[in-house]
Order: C-alpha cells, then sequence, then structure tokens
C-alpha cells in the first residue's frame, strides 16, 4: 500500500511540475516580443486594459494598484492610448475594483469621458474576451506587471486579439511573493482553459461602443 501511495504520488508530482512548465512555456513563447517597458518605445493603440487588483493589501496600499495607475496614466498622457478600460471584480457589494482604478485614474489628470469600466472582469480571461465581444476591441495594449500581462496576452490571442503589453513596474518579492506563486498556478488554469475547458467569459451583455458620444 505504501508503494502504491509512494508511486501515485510521484506520478501527480511529475504531472504538476510537468503542467508548470508547460504552461510557462507556451504563455511566455505567445508574449515574446510583445511587452514593453520604455513608454517612448511602445507603439500606439487606440485602447488600453488595465487589468484589476485590489486597491488595499493586507490593510496597507497595494503596490500593484498603484503600479498599475501610474503605468496607465504614464501611457495617456504620453498619448500612447486613447482610452482605457478598466477591468475589475464587482460581484461582492462594497468591492469595486474598476471604480477605484477610475477614480486613481481621475486623480492622475485622466478625464473621466476616456475611460471605461467593466465591472465583470472576474478573471483574466473575462477582463480579454469582454474587450472584444463587448467593447468591440480587436487591438489592444493590455497594462499590468510582465507576469500578467503575458498570461493576458496568451489569452488576447486565442480570442483573436491582437495585444500587446506595457508592463508597469514589479513589486519587491517581500510584498509580491504569494502573488507570484499564485500565478504559476493561475498559468497553468489559463492554459487549460483555452485548450481543455474552452472556457468563455461569465457575462458578456450589450455592446459598448468606445468612442461614441
Amino acid at each position: 500500500m505504501k508503494r502504491v501511495l509512494s508511486l501515485t504520488f510521484c506520478v501527480l508530482l511529475i504531472v504538476a511540475s510537468a503542467s508548470l512548465i508547460v504552461g510557462r512555456v507556451l504563455i511566455s513563447r505567445a508574449a515574446k516580443d510583445k511587452t514593453y517597458t520604455e513608454v517612448g518605445l511602445i507603439p500606439h493603440r487606440r485602447v488600453g486594459l488595465v487589468l484589476g487588483c485590489p486597491k488595499f493589501s493586507g490593510g496597507s496600499p497595494s503596490l500593484f494598484f498603484k503600479n498599475r495607475i501610474d503605468a496607465a496614466a504614464e501611457l495617456f498622457q504620453h498619448r500612447k492610448v486613447e482610452y482605457l478600460i478598466v477591468s475589475g471584480d464587482n460581484h461582492v457589494q462594497g468591492y469595486d475594483e474598476p471604480t477605484d482604478m477610475k477614480n486613481a485614474l481621475l486623480d492622475k489628470g485622466v478625464p473621466a469621458d476616456r475611460i471605461y469600466l467593466d465591472y465583470a472582469g472576474f478573471r483574466t480571461l473575462d477582463s480579454v474576451a469582454r474587450a472584444k465581444e463587448i467593447l468591440g476591441q480587436d487591438r489592444i495594449t493590455v497594462i499590468s506587471q510582465r507576469f500578467h500581462n503575458q498570461r493576458a496576452i496568451f489569452l488576447a490571442s486565442h480570442h483573436g486579439i491582437d495585444a500587446i503589453g506595457f508592463d508597469a513596474p514589479e513589486v519587491e518579492m517581500r510584498y509580491s511573493f504569494k502573488t507570484l506563486c499564485r500565478e504559476q498556478l493561475a498559468k497553468v488554469k489559463a492554459v487549460l482553459d483555452i485548450y481543455l475547458l474552452r472556457r468563455q467569459p461569465h457575462f458578456l451583455g450589450q455592446r459598448v461602443a468606445i468612442g461614441s458620444s
């Protein structure tokens, strides 16, 4: 019995390790040469997609949130994007990532009429797919940290979207260790969602024309 359990554990460990490697390789390959760190080098895209995250972490302001907002505002101020979609979670009362992002962008000087809120960005897959299906965009600049941008670009490529990424500054390891660990699993899940589960957004809805009065 112990031998069977040991063998089963070894097999599961090998499968898990292989899944992590395959997920990382596929996503890295999909995003190769498609992410930028310098605003002067990134091509212009009409619309940027800011991926959501909590405004606070452990009671303190989230550096992931701050850095994404700073990066999005920088792109807009340098006219590398004309409009911004802020996409995040809003399924619990009192928790509203899109509104938090919009308010932070307003504080940075981005006009309200250049910001579009997507309240159903529960997952990165939802945010990316809804950018096309609801907001009509098939060419976007994704704005998040590099690890997140790579996964978003992978998902976008399988939803008929030509996506590039603008990498917000990374967060020090002592503040980001848990997030980076979760990201390894998120990469595996993204690959499974595309190739095996064929997942679609939780919600779609009526299309919205960006830039229309």
